[in-house]
């Protein structure tokens, strides 16, 4: 098989994960979404804040600052639980969300079976009768090959909102 044709097979099973993944969120079946995540997940969404061009690299908050996440498989899982629980007043009821993927590129490879992969988001919610958000933003992923599917290892979520105007931040990236 020639290296392009490879390349754009590859390039399809990772959009396709994404909507799968995409898919499952939107359906609410966490549980399964879960199983797209490895052991040794690191999820993490930064605070932006806005700067004068000489500042942008100051424009997102470090590793280890503040952050909207900064989780890891077992709080991941902890938050899938809680939803289970019917405890979660920020998700009674819960929030209806539509997640769209686009502009979806393999920009590396990490190790072997390992791609870094980036794409743009939109994801929108409702919840209750009129109360509406919708976040913008950038993902830069690293996804790991386990037992013939995909897997994220990592998840860096950036947002293009400075502001956040939502009643709660409690749906998943």
């Amino acid at each position: 098989m020639s290296p392009h044709l490879e390349a754009m097979l590859l390039q399809h099973e990772i959009e396709q994960f994404y909507y799968m993944e995409a898919a499952l969120l939107d359906e609410r079946r966490f549980n399964e979404w879960l199983a797209l995540l490895t052991k040794d997940l690191e999820y993490w969404m930064p605070v932006r804040s806005t700067r004068t061009r000489a500042d942008m690299h100051l424009e997102f908050s470090k590793p280890g600052e503040a952050a909207y996440f900064d989780d890891d498989k077992q709080t991941m899982t902890a938050r899938v639980k809680k939803l289970d629980t019917g405890f979660s007043w920020a998700e009674d009821p819960p929030s209806r969300t539509r997640h769209l993927v686009s502009n979806v590129r393999i920009t590396g490879r990490s190790r072997e079976g390992e791609l870094e992969v980036s794409s743009n988001f939109h994801v929108y919610r409702s919840r209750l009768a009129n109360d509406e958000d919708s976040w913008f933003g950038r993902r830069e992923d690293c996804l790991r090959k386990l037992d013939d599917s995909w897997q994220v290892s990592r998840r860096h979520i950036y947002l293009d909102q400075v502001s956040l105007d939502s009643q709660n931040l409690s749906i998943f990236f």
